[in-house]
C-alpha cells in the first residue's frame, strides 16, 4: 500500500448519519451494525486510521481492470479486537463509489450489482454464526466483489480470471482452445442461498454466459473451472448419484490433483456445519452430506479440494 508507483485516489467514509442505510445496501446484519458505528467513531476520530483507510482503498483498487491485481489489505494483529476483525469493512464501503462507477461503465444491472455486493454482508454474517462476533472471517474475499472481478449470477458467483499454469496446461492438452494465461470464470458457491439444485446451477450458467459476453467482451471466456471440496471424488462413496452435489460434480471433467495433496478437513466441516469448534461427537448427522463428512473422518480419512473445468 505504500507503493509510490499506486496512484492515490480520493476515498472518503460516510457520516454516522449514513453509514447505516450504506451498511444495509450492503446487507450487512443488523446486530453488526451498532458495533461498525461504534467502530466508525474511533476511525474517523484518527488521522492515522483514515489515512490507512484512503492508502488501502489506492492499493484494492489499483490496476482495476486486471483481474488478480491490486495489493492487499492491512493486517491487524489478534490483540486489535473488534478494529482488527472489522477494519476491511471500512476499506470497502470507502470503495463502494469506484466499483459502483466501475459497474456503471460496464453497463452492470443494478441488480447484479446490489446482489454481488450483498456478498460483504453475507460473510460477516457467516462469521458471526461461526464466533457470535461482529468481523469478516477471511477479510480478503471481498475484495474480488469490489474490484469488478467477481458477480452473483443466481445461485452461483463467477469470477473473471486467468488459467493458471496447471490448469491452462491440463486444458490445452484436452484440446478446448484455451491454456495458461487465458481468461476463464472461476465459479463459487455462497452460502445461505439455498439447494445447489441442477435447476440453480442451470440458471446460473444461462445468466453468466449472457452476462459475460455482454459486459466483458474482451474477454472471451471457453471454459469454466471450480477448485472446492465439492469436487472431492471421495463424495461419490458416501451420496447418491441423483444428489445434488454429485449431480453438480457431474457437469466437470475433473482434475487429478498431485499424488499426495495437502487435506483440508476443515473446510467441508466449516461450511457443512458452520464452524469447527464444535467436538465432532457433538455434531448432528440429521443430512446426507452431514454423515458423509464427519463418517469419512471418523474412519481416518481425509477431505481434499476438488478441481474441475467445462466448457462454456
Amino acid at each position: 500500500m505504500d507503493d509510490p508507483a499506486i496512484p492515490r485516489l480520493a476515498a472518503a467514509l460516510p457520516s454516522d448519519l449514513d453509514l447505516p442505510g450504506v451498511l444495509l445496501d450492503l446487507a450487512v446484519p443488523h446486530e453488526d451494525i451498532a458495533q461498525l458505528l461504534l467502530l466508525h467513531r474511533e476511525v474517523t476520530a484518527s488521522a492515522e486510521l483514515t489515512e490507512l483507510v484512503t492508502r488501502a482503498v489506492s492499493g484494492l483498487l489499483w490496476r482495476l481492470e486486471t483481474p488478480g491485481e491490486g495489493t492487499g489489505l492491512p493486517e491487524f494483529p489478534a490483540a486489535a479486537g473488534a478494529l482488527g476483525r472489522c477494519f476491511a469493512v471500512f476499506v470497502f464501503v470507502a470503495a463502494l463509489p469506484h466499483v459502483r462507477a466501475l459497474h456503471r461503465e460496464h453497463g452492470i444491472p443494478d441488480d447484479v450489482s446490489r446482489h454481488t455486493l450483498a456478498d460483504l454482508g453475507r460473510n460477516l454474517a457467516v462469521h458471526r454464526r461461526r464466533f457470535g462476533t461482529t468481523g469478516l472471517l477471511v477479510p480478503w474475499w471481498p475484495t474480488r466483489h469490489f474490484r469488478g472481478e467477481l458477480y452473483q449470477l443466481g445461485r452461483l458467483q463467477f469470477e473473471r480470471r486467468r488459467l493458471g499454469k496447471r490448469t491452462g496446461t491440463a486444458l490445452a492438452a484436452a484440446g478446448v482452445g484455451a491454456g495458461p494465461g487465458d481468461p476463464c470464470l472461476s465459479l463459487h458457491i455462497p452460502d445461505y442461498l439455498g439447494p445447489l439444485t441442477p435447476r440453480a446451477c442451470d440458471d446460473s450458467l444461462a445468466r453468466a454466459t449472457a452476462f459475460f459476453a455482454r459486459h466483458f467482451p474482451q474477454e472471451p471466456v471457453r471454459v469454466a473451472v471450480c477448485h472446492s471440496w465439492l469436487l472431492d471424488e471421495q463424495l461419490r462413496r458416501y451420496l447418491p448419484a441423483d444428489s445434488n452435489i454429485i449431480r453438480f460434480q457431474d457437469r466437470f471433467e475433473l482434475l487429478h490433483t498431485r499424488p499426495d495433496p495437502e487435506p483440508e478437513d476443515d473446510t467441508p466441516v466449516a461450511f457443512v456445519f458452520g464452524g469447527t469448534g464444535t467436538p465432532r461427537a457433538d455434531l448432528p448427522r440429521r443430512t446426507s452430506v452431514q454423515r458423509a463428512v464427519l463418517g469419512h473422518l471418523d474412519a481416518g480419512g481425509h477431505w481434499y479440494p476438488g478441481h474441475g473445468w467445462f466448457p462454456m
